[in-house]
């Protein structure tokens, strides 16, 4: 319990320190991105995994806090994802690539004699789909970490309660190293984790909660509880899924479609949509950890199906395409007076003021004629913002 207790201060420490550190080489070598007109580091994600996975791998070397095999698997192979994110942060990669990694990680990963090959293709879908449900979550400021901090402390009491110790152990230290990283996350986040992080941390969530369930399957526990302690990422892939199939459009484009996106165009703070996703994966990772313990029925998993149902349906609503850069120029037109163009000050637009060329028509224009600036002269004004 100690040396449980010292890993996951250490990399909470560890993680918060490499976090703090990675800005500045990230905006040195310009690996960024934009969120509203200020640039966000990248390299979040590298902190997080040397962090997470130091610790870990420190453990396990020292013998204090030994992972065991299978979670030593977890851990190799969310680090192999989280090097398939990194190769997405710097140069770009194909949704293609992408999902043909994490289904050949996810398959490093399945306990085949427990499940069986049918049961081990579909717990390698089922990865592959929840670990994308959770990297779209990773672009708001502050959500995936919320939410995996969540999901990472549920299932570390699952695993606890199956004996998994090292799985357990691996699950706290995930938990205590996005805390550490939350402190550079929270919005508006100085640091971003990018799809080295949303992956890592979606595969080692995803691949620990198929882990438990083949152990407590024997034991009365069907897949209402797996789906309560990720319900919070699929409900979000379902809805993204869905809005773009019904608008037409192709289902691996990404946009700002997601669930915090939404909860944005109705007017909630980036830190109240943090509060709100926070809480709703709060309240359904203590119904997983419930029905998994046996505190509860495995019928209480349907209140969260009907709430993530009504979710789904409520959000797919709130509109999220067709708002191009006309639509918020007409939108700031109309939420503020346009203001009367100044009086042109010399030397304002050169080629406009400058004198005619030797050799031109100099004259005065007729009394009474209105002095009309040319065409070049009116573009400029409207480049300028006048």
């Amino acid at each position: 319990m100690l040396y449980g207790i010292l890993a996951a201060a250490s990399a909470l420490l560890v993680t918060a320190v490499l976090t703090a550190a990675v800005r500045v080489p990230a905006q040195r070598f310009g690996i960024v991105e934009r969120r509203r007109m200020r640039p966000v580091p990248l390299l979040g994600g590298v902190a997080l995994v040397c962090g997470v996975g130091g610790v870990a791998w420190l453990g396990e070397w020292s013998g204090a806090a030994p992972l065991g095999a299978e979670a030593g698997r977890l851990l190799l192979a969310g680090v192999a994802v989280g090097g398939l994110g990194l190769i997405g942060d710097l140069w770009g990669l194909p949704w293609v690539p992408r999902v043909v990694g994490v289904a050949c990680a996810a398959a490093f990963v399945v306990p085949y004699e427990e499940v069986g090959v049918l049961g081990g293709v579909g717990a390698v879908a089922w990865i592959v789909f929840a670990v994308h449900g959770f990297k779209g979550l990773g672009r708001p400021d502050g959500v995936l970490g919320v939410v995996g901090v969540v999901t990472a402390f549920g299932l570390s009491v699952c695993a606890a309660a199956e004996m998994l110790d090292g799985l357990a152990a691996l699950c706290s230290v995930l938990a205590a190293g996005l805390t550490g990283f939350l402190m550079q996350n929270w919005p508006p986040a100085r640091v971003a984790l990018g799809e080295c992080g949303a992956l890592f941390v979606g595969f080692l969530l995803a691949g620990g909660v198929v882990q438990v369930y083949v152990y407590a399957a024997g034991h009365g526990v069907g897949i209402g509880g797996p789906f309560a302690l990720t319900v919070t990422a699929t409900a979000d892939a379902v809805l993204v899924l869905l809005s773009r199939r019904l608008a037409g459009r192709q289902s691996w484009r990404s946009g700002p479609d997601h669930l915090p996106h939404r909860l944005r165009r109705l007017g909630l703070t980036p830190v109240g949509v943090v509060v709100v996703v926070g809480v709703c994966a709060v309240a359904s990772v203590v119904v997983g950890v419930a029905v998994h313990m046996l505190w509860m029925t495995a019928g209480g998993v349907w209140w969260v199906v009907g709430a993530a149902l009504v979710v789904v349906a409520g959000m797919s609503r709130v509109r999220v395409y067709g708002l191009g850069a006309s639509g918020a120029q007409g939108a700031r037109a109309m939420s503020r007076p346009r203001r009367p163009d100044p009086a042109p000050t010399a030397g304002r637009f050169p080629a406009a003021d400058a004198p005619p060329p030797r050799g031109a028509s100099a004259a005065a224009p007729a009394v009474g004629a209105s002095r009309r600036p040319d065409a070049v002269a009116l573009e400029r004004r409207a480049q300028a913002g006048w």
